[in-house]
């Protein structure tokens, strides 16, 4: 298979051309983000199952005719593990391409475990052994060695191959649009748009905190978020997060107690210790009713407990008739969160719902059930 280096804006016109007449191209990104909130671009790898494009995004200044091939909807972008890329593209543009293909989300509905890496996918597919050695590379250094195109190269080379197999796998298991939803959501802008509002969620050590405190992190994590799209920096850069949680637990009243805090320093808080103090006393005045929480579980009762076992035996069942590790269909935390009555929950998405998740709640209600005969588990709906 031919490689192309792609590093001209006349290069990338003529083999956008070759590409934009293919039915599907395998893509793969390179980017750099460890002092920046954006990622940074630092390569594209594409593939039509003949011909090999690694396009160098540093070198080229009009990427426009790749981005009208790669948004073009008739056109399958087959990737694995997409979500990283998307992000990188919803940066560029404010939006993603549509008709996407993730391998890595098609092998778990394939039976290859849940979240597989792709060398390993290869490996199991194609029995190839990948070179793992330019994975720490620096994408951003120029120019790139001939070992480090190779690899890239090969992130590609072998997704095409991967594509057509899992297709025709998918066509015999009659599950060839079982899919759909969760390529649907790899699409979505929403997906990867920042939201300051919500981010105190992802905070390490949230658990800690309740009430007032954890409205003083909210605002706080929300500020952070904010200053990290501004300055383009990672948001751990701008506040650590074990300084949001102490400031959260512990709250200045003053500048002077806000500089004994490790981690803001003097021209830091020159800039934003007055938004910061404002913030905690508003997180501070917040009255119960209207403080921000945290799921509670609750412990299922007996009764439960047994209906969860119950509800376990049923995702066996179908991961056994699937060929599909029962990790890979629904935990037992979701089974818990199932019966205490939530919907918004992956086992009732996507092929999931289809596979398991619809007849777990047909059994819920009553519409099916589970019998023991001859000797083996039977469930009925």
């Amino acid at each position: 298979m031919q490689v192309h280096f792609i590093d001209t804006n006349e290069k990338l016109i003529a083999i956008c051309q070759h590409f934009a007449q293919s039915d599907f191209l395998a893509l793969d990104t390179e980017f750099v983000r460890q002092t920046t909130y954006y990622p940074i671009l630092a390569l594209l790898q594409l593939c039509d199952g003949q011909q090999i494009a690694i396009i160098d995004p540093l070198a080229i200044k009009d990427l426009s005719p790749l981005m009208t091939v790669l948004y073009n909807k008739d056109i399958t972008k087959v990737l694995h593990s997409a979500r990283q890329d998307m992000e990188i593209f919803y940066y560029l543009n404010q939006s993603v391409p549509e008709s996407l293909f993730d391998t890595q989300v098609c092998a778990a509905l394939l039976g290859f475990g849940e979240q597989i890496g792709y060398a390993p996918l290869v490996k199991q597919l194609l029995n190839v052994d990948l070179d793992k050695s330019q994975t720490r590379t620096d994408w951003l250094k120029r120019p790139l060695s001939q070992r480090q195109i190779d690899y890239a190269a090969d992130d590609v080379r072998y997704l095409a191959k991967i594509y057509p197999l899992q297709q025709k796998n998918l066509q015999d298991l009659g599950r060839s649009n079982w899919l759909e939803k969760d390529f649907q959501f790899l699409s979505d802008t929403t997906t990867y748009t920042p939201s300051p509002d919500t981010i105190w969620r992802k905070v390490k050590g949230v658990n800690k905190l309740k009430k007032q405190k954890l409205a003083i992190l909210k605002k706080l994590a929300a500020f952070r978020e904010e200053l990290a799209l501004q300055q383009n920096r990672p948001r751990r850069r701008v506040i650590a997060d074990d300084v949001l949680i102490d400031l959260s637990i512990n709250p200045a009243a003053n500048l002077s107690e806000l500089q004994e805090h490790q981690g803001l320093s003097y021209k830091f808080l020159e800039y934003n210790g007055a938004a910061i103090l404002s913030l905690i006393q508003q997180g501070l005045d917040t009255a119960d009713k209207n403080c921000p929480t945290l799921p509670v579980y609750k412990k299922l009762s007996q009764n439960e407990q047994a209906l969860a076992d119950c509800l376990m035996a049923i995702v066996h069942l179908s991961a056994n008739n699937n060929r599909i590790s029962p990790q890979c269909l629904c935990s037992r935390k979701e089974l818990d969160a199932l019966i205490k009555g939530q919907r918004e929950l992956s086992v009732l998405s996507g092929w999931r719902n289809e596979l398991i998740g619809k007849h777990l709640l047909k059994f819920l209600t009553g519409e099916a059930q589970l019998s023991y005969t001859s000797g083996q588990l039977v469930f009925k709906e």
